[in-house]
Parts: structure tokens; sequence; C-alpha cells
């Protein structure tokens, strides 16, 4: 019993092992964290990581699938050790090495896209194949890809050829936005491709942290202001270089970067743009060190009319000027109005760049030392504080120059008066806004002129700006117009329509046209003589989006499952070219685009489309945009916006976002019903069924979830629970006995049945029947519908004990080796209860002495307690138990040493609420006397009393024969005796054992046995002294299964009187001994008559085989007999 135990708790101990083994090397696959947003034509990359496999040096096969919102099933892209496993649509990109997977190492892989498609997005699978045939782990793992559209724009509205001087300002210009609704930051760098390279070096960038980093060999001229990147507005980026340098020339250009925070944290360069490319030429020239210098400036009259000249006189002095090289410029009110480099070159600042080509202002050199500043004709505008500024220049190996301190000389106050003119001007209907994107007309009327007129068109930002007006556009005396660099993309036009009015038109204006507008005319006498008048206002432009009002509504935002929504997005403003994004936003979620309605009247799809329509309507004064959720589900719950955006200035102007509309999608209203048994009363230990039916007809698509629960002692715990798709799961809080009794079924209906096995008197209390009813929505989710639940109450009774068991004494014999079954019958005893049963043994008159054969115990497990002295009996053993009342034992092959008395005792068990068993009661049988005999002995020998006569020297044969015998296996021993006469003792003269062994006490004897029951002993040459009584006696001796061989009985014949007579005294003979002794004598002839035909044919044998040897003699006289004594 030991060896079956350990037997069983063997496989058990493994089993748990390979368990905790393997809880060690759990399989885990890793992806990085998602949603992630990627953009139309970027580069998609995905890593994936496995741990917890026993080889980590073996490279593991990655497999990349993809389910689409469109389509549910998901496709093969790519993997890592199958080349066919990739489907048809993706093995092109595959073979061309758009889509590859590359491995880190043996357990980490990255999957890549080259150039994303709008129709990659989905949710994207890595599963890692078992090739340990383990499967115990996270084999896979998933990640959402959503394909936005690239919106990213660039442009530049520089020149493609710009030459400058050494030394010179460089001031370029970059427009830069995004239309993404997603949370992304740009990054915008101005690049040098230098000659002879082919990278491009960042000059200055302004990163996603808007935070400036000049780039390599720009950080110096960066720390001294000479670099600069301005953002003007939201998508206007200015880079300014104070003076270019040799090492400045190449191809420089704008470009950004639009970037996004993964749910990592991480940031991702989602796409890439730049501008067309500039190409700089900078000239050189020599330039030699500079020292500190002295700065003056003077001027003969400083105090001027209108129209007349002013000449400043300029000089510098320092150590060693010859070798000295400078930079120097004159300043008005603190602002420069030119310059003239170190290497002679003049620039005019921006703002007076017209008058400079107009010849009204000169900057000249006269000398080593001296300059001349001219401005010609003056006006009044022009009254202000002069200063001439001088600096030194020192040129490094490089060729750059490094600026040296700059030297200021006292200021010259310049007053200029008005000439007498009767010009007068008057700027005509001002508007004092304008919406952006119209037309800005300003007229300008003139009057009192005689001779012939300019007009010059200027703006600053705010009339409280100090700074210069900026030319605009200008028509000269004789009608040629000219338009500022600023202007030259832009549509603006001068006109002078009459005599008297001059028109100012720009069309297209942006919000960076409000400002302060002046209209300047100056009258031109034929002496070259000048006057001028001027005259300002206010122009403020008033920005599209503020005009613009987006509102969005919905006849009815909370719906049921299935219904259809439809939501409307109504823009009203300015006819303008719209971009219209959908948008929906989940709870606690990333914004996610819908659809996408292009100016141009594309439609772009950024989700599944299945369940969504759009349409527009032109209005008046309004274009109204419908969305339509065509059968809601709970995807499509979540709160919507309509945002709409323009193209504006070469950049996205995204205009004010609608308000929020919250969808509301409801589940249906349950119909769900059920019904149970109130209350069930159940015996302990018998089985309890509690039933739990669904009486509400099902819908197509009905599945239902269900929780048992059981409530005592005022507690509730789940009992067990088995969801949707019939997947059970046992409560946590439920004792492991009551786990294991507990089994829940489905049937027809639907009906859920709780079976409790073996009910205790703890199983008592209320049970609960929860039941979830669970639909499918359009979009093929599974939602939950309101619960129901019905209570049965559970009565566990416990029976009356009345164990009683048979008593009647029994006398049972039977032969051995024959079977034996011993019975023990309980009259009564209540089916809830556990029974156990033993059976004792007592050897004959010794009831004392009983010991237990065997126990069959209330848990059904049989055990033979060990006794040595019955492991024979207990072998032969079968305990049986057909009903629940009969027990039965059956001995078989019944052995002698078996017999003695036999009884049953029944004990009675309950389970207590522990789980523990305790017993109730305990009965004993009546006692059942067994007797197992051997076989009786039924030998028989014929005893028949006989006389013989014979003559000496001749042969005498004594027979034995047996009659009847016990069993074809007995075995027989058979002893003749003789007894002299006048004599008792009877003497053994020969002894046949029954293992073919003999004895002899006679010299002159021959046994025989002929036949299976006949024995015969023959004495030789007899004489007188043989005379005497003769007889045999046979033992029988039978096989025990207890006791082996063993002598049954011992049998005597009959008595043969024989007297051998001398020679010649023969007595006369009865009639009955004449017939005997002529039987004789015919016999023995025969028997010579026989011996003699036998000898002449072995003398021919031996004759014809002479090299045989001669056979020997079988007969007893070459062999005497050997003495033996038999064991008895």
């Amino acid at each position: 019993m030991k060896s079956s135990l350990l037997s069983l708790c063997r496989p058990t101990l493994l089993m748990w092992m390979g368990f905790l083994l393997r809880c060690d090397a759990s399989v885990n696959t890793e992806i990085q964290t998602g949603p992630l947003y990627r953009a139309e034509g970027s580069r998609l990359s995905i890593s994936c990581n496995v741990s917890g496999f026993k080889s980590e040096e073996t490279p593991k096969i990655f497999d990349f699938r993809v389910t689409k919102p469109s389509r549910p099933n998901e496709l093969n892209i790519i993997s890592s050790g199958d080349k066919d496993f990739s489907y048809s649509i993706y093995l092109d990109r595959v073979r061309d090495g758009d889509i590859s997977v590359k491995y880190v190492d043996p357990n980490s892989a990255i999957f890549e896209i080259e150039s994303l498609l709008k129709d990659d997005g989905g949710e994207y699978d890595c599963t890692v194949r078992d090739t340990e045939h383990g499967y115990h782990g996270t084999y896979n793992a998933k990640i959402v890809v959503y394909v936005i559209d690239n919106s990213l724009s660039v442009s530049s509205s520089d020149p493609t050829s710009l030459s400058y001087d050494e030394g010179d300002a460089l001031t370029l210009t970059c427009q830069a936005s995004s239309n993404t609704i997603q949370h992304t930051h740009l990054s915008v760098a101005w690049y040098l491709r230098k000659d002879g390279e082919d990278a491009a070096r960042p000059i200055i960038s302004l990163d996603r942290f808007f935070t400036l980093i000049p780039g390599p060999g720009f950080e110096q001229r960066y720390v001294e202001g000479a670099v600069r990147l301005d953002k003007l507005g939201e998508a206007t980026y200015i880079l300014k270089m104070a003076q270019l340098e040799l090492s400045d020339q190449g191809q420089i250009f704008c470009g950004a970067e639009e970037w996004i925070q993964d749910p990592d944290r991480s940031w991702y360069m989602m796409t890439r743009k730049d501008a067309k490319e500039s190409t700089l030429t900078v000239k050189a020239r020599e330039v030699s060190e500079t020292s500190s210098l002295v700065v003056k400036m003077t001027s003969k009259q400083t105090t001027l009319q209108e129209g007349e000249e002013l000449l400043l006189s300029s000089s510098i002095d320092s150590q060693n000027l010859e070798g000295k090289f400078f930079s120097v410029a004159w300043l008005w009110n603190g602002i420069e109005l030119v310059r003239i480099g170190p290497t002679g070159i003049v620039s005019v600042t921006p703002e007076y760049s017209e008058r400079g080509r107009q010849g009204e202002l000169r900057a000249t050199r006269t000398g080593n030392r001296n300059y001349q500043f001219v401005m010609k004709p003056v006006k009044t505008m022009d009254e202000g504080q002069y200063v001439f500024r001088a600096w030194t220049e020192e040129r490094g190996d490089d060729g750059a120059f490094k600026q040296g301190t700059a030297q200021d000389s006292d200021p010259l106050s310049v007053k200029i008066s008005s000439t007498e003119s009767e010009l007068s001007v008057r700027m005509q209907d001002v508007p004092p806004t304008i919406t952006q994107r119209d037309r800005l007309r300003l007229v300008c009327n003139v009057g009192g002129f005689k001779g012939q007129l300019s007009v010059t068109w200027k703006r600053k930002l705010t009339a409280k700006q100090i700074a210069l007006f900026n030319i605009i556009v200008s028509l000269s005396q004789g009608g040629v117009m000219e338009t500022a660099a600023d202007f030259t993309s832009r549509n603006v036009r001068v006109m002078r329509p009459t005599d008297d009015s001059f028109v100012l038109e720009l069309d297209d204006v942006i919000p960076s046209d409000s400002g302060v507008y002046r209209c300047t005319v100056t009258e031109w006498e034929p002496s070259g003589k000048s006057h001028s008048r001027e005259q300002s206002a206010n122009v403020t432009v008033i920005p599209i989006d503020s005009l613009v009002k987006v509102s969005l509504r919905s006849r009815t935002n909370i719906v049921t499952v299935g219904d259809n929504v439809e939501l409307m997005c109504q823009v009203k403003g300015p006819s303008v070219l719209k971009h219209l994004i959908w948008t929906k936003q989940n709870n606690n979620s990333t914004l996610n685009n819908i659809v996408t309605l292009s100016s141009d009247g594309s439609v772009s799809w950024s989700g599944d489309q299945h369940h969504y329509q759009v349409k527009v309507d032109n209005q008046n004064n309004a274009v109204m945009y419908y969305l339509k959720i065509v059968g809601a589900s709970r995807r499509e719950a979540g709160i919507y916006q309509c945002m709409v955006s323009v193209f504006l200035e070469n950049a996205f102007k995204k205009l004010p976002e609608s308000n929020h509309l919250r969808v509301m999608v409801q589940n249906p209203v349950s119909t769900l019903a059920l019904s149970s048994e109130p209350s069930i009363s159940q015996i302990i230990n018998s089985d309890v069924h509690i039933n739990c039916r669904v009486t509400s007809k099902p819908s197509q698509s009905s599945q239902y979830a269900v929780t048992w629960l059981h409530q005592h002692d005022a507690a509730n715990k789940t009992i067990l629970s088995s969801d949707r798709k019939a997947v059970e799961t046992l409560g946590s809080q439920t004792e492991q006995s009551f786990r294991q009794r507990v089994i829940m079924k489905r049937t027809n209906g639907p009906t859920f049945e709780l079976t409790i096995r073996q009910a205790r008197i703890s199983d008592r209390g209320s049970y609960f029947c929860e039941v979830v009813e669970w639909l499918q929505d359009p979009r093929g989710d599974w939602y939950p519908l309101p619960g129901k639940s019905v209570i049965t109450k559970l009565t566990v009774i416990e029976p009356a004990n009345d164990l009683t068991v048979e008593r009647n004494e029994q006398q049972l014999t039977i032969s051995e080796g024959n079977e034996v079954e011993l019975e023990c019958i309980m009259t009564s005893g209540a089916p809830a209860f556990f029974y156990k049963v033993i059976w004792f043994y007592a050897p004959p008159s010794f009831l004392s002495m009983n010991a237990s054969l065997v126990e069959l115990d209330q848990t059904g497990l049989l055990v033979y307690p060990e006794n040595q002295a019955l492991q024979s009996l207990q072998g032969r053993l079968r305990l049986s138990r057909p009903s629940q009342k009969n027990f039965y034992l059956k001995i078989q092959t019944a052995h002698e040493t078996d017999s003695g008395t036999y009884w049953c005792q029944v004990e009675q068990y309950q389970l207590d609420n522990e789980g523990q068993w305790k017993q109730k009661a305990s009965e004993s049988s009546g006692p059942v006397t067994l007797a197992v005999n051997v076989a009786d002995s039924k030998l028989s020998i014929e005893k028949t009393e006989d006389k013989m006569n014979i003559s000496a020297a001749e042969d005498m044969t004594i027979p034995c024969n047996i009659a009847q015998h016990t069993s074809s296996e007995s075995q027989f021993q058979v002893t003749w005796f003789w007894q002299k006469d006048a004599e008792t003792e009877q003497r053994p003269i020969f002894t046949a054992y029954r293992n073919s062994t003999f004895k002899g006490g006679h010299e002159n004897v021959r046994f025989s046995h002929p036949l299976p029951h006949q024995f015969t002993l023959t004495i030789l040459n007899t004489g007188p002294k043989d005379s005497g009584l003769y007889f045999c006696e046979v033992e029988e001796w039978l096989h025990s299964l207890t006791q082996g061989w063993r002598r049954a009985v011992v049998k005597k014949s009959g008595n043969l009187n024989v007297t051998v007579l001398s020679e010649g005294r023969v007595k006369s003979l009865p009639e009955s001994d004449c017939m005997s002794g002529t039987l004789i004598v015919t016999l023995v002839v025969v028997t010579i008559i026989l011996l003699f035909i036998i000898l002449t044919l072995v003398l021919v044998m031996c004759r014809n085989k002479a090299s045989n040897k001669a056979a020997p003699s079988l007969w007893t006289e070459q062999h005497p007999l050997s003495d033996k004594t038999a064991e008895i």
C-alpha cells in the first residue's frame, strides 16, 4: 500500500516542480508603448523584445502582423525566419526593402517601414514563435499605429541667387507651419552647404523646445549677436547675419521638422521638409589690423531749409592708421542710416534704401582718415541728432572679421524748416479696419502744387514705434513705380488716377500689414529744389479667425447602440478656402482624426470610414458640414469637434475650434428575466442542484455571463463565474474543499445549473444567480447590459441515525481450493451518510485473537492492514460493494488455514462544517464460521482371500490392485508384507515409493507396474522357506494447499496364503486349484515360446549388424534392485 501511495505522489511532485520551474522561465514579449502617430510618407520603427527562453543565444523568430480598422482579420507582413510569411499585398514592399525586420540581438528585433502609406494604419502584432515547445507565458504584444496626413509646409520667398560683400548683413525669411491636430512641435533651422560638401551644416536652429542653438562654427558669432533667428507670428522665421564672412558662401536654405511625443515620453520626428535653396556668394576684401581710434564729426551748417543739402564731415584718428581697417556708420536719432564696411562697401539701411537709390543719401571716404555724409534734399522729417560711429575690424586667419569696440562722435543737432509752399496732402476715406485677405486701398489727395510730383508710401507697425517708416512702394515724378524688396512678392501697386490723387492698393492683406501708413508727396521745382508734405493714417487688419465662427451641434447626441447620429458643423464668416477636420476624443485619450475635407474637395480618411459619412452644404454666408455616424457603437462614443484651417501667407492658419459635442451611446434597455426555485431542502451529503433559467426571449446575438454567489452569515462570497464564452473561474474567497464540490453546466433555454456535491451543513444559505446579457454592436464588439439576479435559499437537513447491520450467525463449509463469498448487509442507513466497512478474522477457537483483514473507508480508499500471518489470505481477498447497503468479501482459492470466524464492522461518518470527518455510529455483523476441508480419501483395495500351493523353484506373483482412488493426481506408496507360519511378525519384503524409488527386504524379487492402478511383486525361485502369508499395504498421498503432499489413508489388501512344497510332495488340490495350476502351466509354455521367438530374432539381428554392440539387457536379474529409504 505504501508503494501505491508513493507512486501516486511522485508524479504530483514532479508536476508541481515542473510548474515552479516554468514559472521561473516564463516567456514575456514586450513592444514599445502605443499608440503611435506617424505622418504619411515618414518612417515607422517598432521594437519588439522577448525574454524567458531557455536559450538566450539562439535567434528567435519574430512574426509581424497588422489588423486594419476596415479589416478584422490579421494580415501577415514579414517574418524574421520565414521568407514565405508575407501576404501578397506586402510581398513587393518586402522585396524592395520598404518593409524590413532587423535583429538587434537574438532576443530583440526592429520592424521598419521606410515610407508609410495612408493605409498602413492599424494594430500591429509582434509574435515570437515557440521553438522550445513549452508554450508558457506571453508570446505576442500589440501596438496601435495611426497614419496621419503630412501637412508640414516649408517655403521661402528669397531669391535663389544672393551676392554680398564680406562684412555685409544678410536677412532671409522662411515660412514653416503644420496643420496637424495632434500636439506636435516644430523645429526650424537654417543650413549652409558649402561648395564641394555634400552635407549641410546648421547655422542656427530653433529646436522643438523653442531653444536657439547655434551650429558648429557659429557659436561665437551667436554670442556676439552677429547671427540671429527671430520668429514673427505663427509661421515666419527670419535669419539675420550681421556681417557675412567668406566661409558663409554656399547653398543656404531653411528646413523644418515636425516632432511628436510618444506615450513613452520620447520625442519622434514624424516628418521633415526643406525650402528651396539660395546660392550665396560672398566677395572677399583685404583689411589690416585695427586699434583704438578718435572719432569726430562736424558740419558747416546745422540749420537748414527743406530741400537743402546736409553735409557731415567725419574723421578718425589712430596710431598706424594706414595699416588698419575700419567700419563707419552715421546714425539718426540712434537709427543707423548708412555704413561703410572695412572693405569700403557702402550699405544703406533698408528703410533708406529708396532714398539711397535716388541719390538723396550718399556716404564716401575722402581720405585715409576722412569720411563724408551727404543728404540732399533734406526733409523736415530728417531733423534730429546725428552721430558718427567708427570701430576697428580685425581679420582672422580664416578670413572672418572680428568687430572691435565702437567709438561715437559727439552728437550733432540738425534743424530743418519747411520752405514756403502751397503743397498740401490729405488722406481720404481711410478704412479704420479691413478684413484679412481683402484689398487695402488708400487714397492720398494733393493740392496747391505747381511742379511735378512724386509719391512714396511707407508703413511702420505702430504709432508709438520709434523706428523709421519702411518704404512700401514709390512713384517717381517720371511715372516709374518701384516696390520695396519686402513687397516684391506681394500684389502691391500705386496709381495716379487723377492729377491730384495717388492710390495705394495692396491685395490679400494679412494681420502683419496693420500699422501706420504714410503718404509722402514731393513737389519738384525746375531748379531741382523739392518740397514734401506727408499724411499718416492707422490701418488695422482684422484676422479671419476673429471673424469666422465655428459651431457644432446635433439633433440628438444621446443614442442607443445601432442608431444613427448626425453631427452638423456650421462655419460662418468670410468666404475662404477651408480645410475641415472632424476629430474625436475618447475619455482621457489623445485627439484622433476621423476625416479631413480639403479645400480642393479631396477627402482623406484617417480611421475606419465604414461607419462614417460626410456631406457639405454651401449656404448664405455659411458652410454646413455634416458627419453621420452609421450604426453607432461604443467606439463612436466620445467628444467630437470640427477644426477649420486655411492656408494663408504660405502657412496653415488654424481658425478657432468648434465647441465640444459629446456623443453618448447607451445600451438598450435590458429585458432579461430569470427564474429559479425560491427554496430547496436537501439531505446532508447528497447532491444539490440549483437551476437558474432565462425566461426572456434572447436576441440573435445574446450571450450570457453567470456568477454564482453564496450568502452565509451576512457575507457574500463568489463561488464561481462563467464569462460569455463559458470560461469558468472559481472565486478566490471560496474554500478549497468547497471548490472541489461545485460544478456548473449550461443547458438549452438557456439554463444554468449549479451542482454542489455531497452537501454539508455549512453549505446552507442563500445562493444568488447573477446573469449579465452580452450583445454585439455593429462594429462586432461585445457589450454588457445591466445584470439581473435571482435567489434560492438552500436548507441542508441532517437525518436521524438509524444504522443497523444484520447480525445472523452463519456456518459455511467448503472444500479447499473453492471460492466463498461473505455478506455484510445494512438493513437500514441514510444515504446522506458515508460508511466505512472493516472485515475481521479470528482463527478457530481463538476469537480473542481477531485481526482486521481489509478496510474500505468512507472516501472509497481500500486499505490492507499489515499482518504477516494473514498476508497470504489478504492477497486472495476481493472486496465489493454492488449497492449502497451491501458489502461482500470474496475469498478466492480457499485454504484449509482460512478456516475460522469472520465478521464485518460498519462505521457511519459525516463531514462537519470544517470539512473534517466525524464518526456518527458503528455496528458489527454476526459471526460467519467458515470451515475449509481437504478432500476425503476414496481409496479401495481388492481384498480377496486366497491360497496358493507351488512347487519349489517356481516363481510366485503377488498382485496388489487398486479398485478406486480419490483423485487423478493421487500418488501411491505400495509395500508387500510376509508373515511366516506360526509367527506373528509381519515383515516388509518390498516397498515402491510414490517418487518411483524402491526398497527391498528380499533378494529374489521382481516389481512390475503394468497399469496405473495395478502393482505386482514376483518372488523368484521360491523354496519351502518362502511359505507364509502375503499381503500388500497401499498409502494414498493427496496434495494440500496448506500442508503440501500428505498421506491421506493406508489400506491393506486381502491375504494370500502360499505353501511351497518340496519336489514330489505335491498334494492333491481341489478342483479349483487344479484349474489354477493348469492355467499357470499354459501361461508358462506360451511365455517360453515367445521368449524363444524373441531370442531367435535377436540372434538374426546381431549377425546382420556384427559391428554393433549388443544392447544391455533390461531384465531384473542384470540390474539388481538397490535399497533406498523412502521419506514419508
